[in-house]
């Protein structure tokens, strides 16, 4: 092997290792060409449940797709896990030199994308938020506080001692819960049961943990969020999303009716055309 090629053999190799170490809390697939989307999953999702809107998208958009660490096939991280994805997404933003991206966030993706704006609200053009909260401690906890949240606490000891049977059993139960599509609640259910279980336990307390309600009003760029009725009264969910987003401005909130959490697999013609309609 002549000189050259060795070390071209040398730049490659070293640029792989480069790329996975920055990229150590999701791996991305990049499908389309055109203005950057990106799109973040919810909890113990995979980058799949984009699968029907990236078809559509790619015609006209350069798509990101992600899946955070410990679910699907992506190998797990030591805690802080949420804290790490949302500075290695900024990082990835940066070192990509993508150019005001939009952020498409389901649940915790849009927990995410609410979190890297509000922080550098000058590096996005807009954001989609699909069933998500600033804070969803404060949705579970009365009078709640990011402090009173730990890693160790009882309800996380017993989801990590649960036995393979009863935690398929919860999986599914709550799979039945999130969508009204009967055909996509055994892929959610599965995607739970095929995360890291210690991922699964520590990274929820990391997002129940987290609490946007003050810093949004940092975020100086178009919100678009999208509110499921489903499981609450559409008087219910308005109190919430109003109370929640109270500090930011620049907002407009779609209420989905007959819709469970899932939005874009119970409404998934609307969503399709509501969400080309804002990248537009």
């Amino acid at each position: 092997m002549n000189t050259f090629k060795k070390i071209l053999l040398i730049v490659l190799i070293l640029g792989t290792f480069s790329a996975q170490a920055q990229e150590k809390s999701f791996q991305v697939e990049i499908v389309g060409k055109g203005n950057p989307v990106l799109l973040f999953p919810g909890f113990s999702c995979t980058g799949d449940v984009w699968d029907d809107t990236v078809k559509e998208l790619s015609k006209n958009y350069e798509c990101h797709i992600f899946t955070f660490a410990g679910f699907g096939n992506v190998s797990a991280i030591e805690m802080p896990w949420l804290e790490t994805i949302k500075n290695d997404l900024e990082a990835y933003v940066v070192r990509k030199k993508l150019e005001k991206p939009t952020i498409i966030g389901h649940s915790m993706g849009g927990s995410l994308a609410l979190w890297l704006a509000s922080s550098k609200s000058d590096l996005y053009k807009k954001l989609i938020i699909v069933d998500g909260l600033p804070s969803i401690g404060a949705l579970m906890i009365p009078d709640f506080s990011s402090d009173k949240v730990t890693y160790d606490n009882p309800f996380a000891k017993q989801q990590l001692a649960m036995e393979a049977e009863p935690f398929k059993q919860m999986a599914t139960q709550m799979a039945a819960g999130m969508t009204n599509n009967k055909e996509k609640q055994s892929l959610i259910s599965n995607w739970m049961l095929q995360a890291d279980r210690k991922t699964y336990v520590y990274g929820y307390v990391d997002l129940m943990k987290l609490d946007l309600r003050e810093s949004i009003q940092n975020i100086k760029i178009p919100v678009t969020i999208m509110a499921a009725v489903g499981f609450y009264t559409k008087k219910q969910v308005e109190a919430l999303y109003i109370k929640q987003y109270q500090k930011l401005t620049k907002k407009d909130i779609i209420y989905v009716e007959d819709s469970a959490h899932f939005i874009m697999f119970d409404k998934q013609d609307w969503f399709l055309k509501e969400t080309q309609k804002l990248l537009k």
